[in-house]
């Protein structure tokens, strides 16, 4: 849409769409500073919202992938294992609570008697949480349930996936790659479906000077289960040795709860 397509008499629009028609509101530029401030509240909310629901977790591996795949699918199925191994290292196993690799990597903790949390995100279509979510929180805004994927997460393990999961990769590189967070085990699991993109990556990316050898070699790539859990095991426990702050504890005047869960300490043995 051009910049200029308006009608008579309205401000020119910015050319962003939507089917939620709150959304289409906040994309469509600047509005009045009360109701702009009401935004910024309802957006603190959301935060709020995903601190109150999270703030207690065991130590977290965040699972990306394609909302798409079905059960017999192959991706799903390693999805599925590897978060069992996570969960039986003693890891919560936090996904974005919907369909396919998402229910997958919900699923094997929940084979694996682990602890099992969904960040949803409310869709035009919506999308429902799958059943082997142990703990479920809902966001309208897709970069406040970002925050909360990455924010308790010792670990990614990134399944093949679109355009969605290409985000959340490239989100995880480059906090890594810029210091905004630890450099936590970034592991790609299905060679065939990524080794063209790590090939451009190498080739291109690096040749051109974009980025550095170092932020390609930080990335594991593996379809070895035994291989990826024993690479975010240590890089997990690498992190968790230096945490010098005691872990919170739940205040049971505010209704807060520590969250259930079978599995152990991810540094115990």
């Amino acid at each position: 849409m051009n910049l200029n397509d308006s009608s008579p008499g309205q401000a020119p629009r910015w050319g962003k769409a939507t089917r939620d028609p709150a959304e289409r509101r906040f994309l469509d530029g600047p509005r009045g500073r009360f109701a702009e401030f009401l935004r910024a509240f309802r957006i603190f909310g959301e935060f709020i919202k995903g601190f109150r629901a999270l703030h207690f977790l065991p130590p977290c591996v965040t699972v990306f992938g394609s909302a798409r795949f079905k059960e017999d699918n192959r991706w799903y199925q390693l999805a599925r294992e590897v978060s069992a191994e996570l969960s039986r290292a003693g890891f919560t196993i936090m996904t974005g609570g919907g369909p396919g690799i998402m229910e997958a990597g919900n699923r094997g903790a929940r084979d694996a008697g682990g602890l099992s949390v969904g960040c949803n995100i409310t869709l035009p279509h919506e999308q429902e949480p799958n059943p082997y979510v142990d703990r479920f929180v809902e966001f309208r805004y897709f970069f406040v349930r970002k925050v909360m994927l990455v924010k308790y997460s010792y670990a990614f393990v990134v399944m093949p996936g679109g355009f969605g999961t290409m985000d959340e990769f490239f989100e995880a590189a480059t906090l890594i790659q810029t210091k905004k967070i630890e450099d936590f085990p970034l592991v790609l699991m299905g060679v065939e479906y990524w080794q063209p993109l790590i090939d451009f990556v190498r080739t291109t990316m690096v040749r051109e000077g974009t980025i550095d050898p170092a932020d390609i070699d930080r990335i594991l790539l593996t379809d070895d289960v035994a291989t990826a859990v024993a690479h975010i095991r240590a890089g997990a426990e690498r992190h968790l040795s230096k945490r010098t702050k005691a872990t919170p504890k739940p205040n049971v005047l505010l209704g807060e709860r520590l969250p259930s869960s079978g599995s152990k300490s991810p540094t115990s043995p």
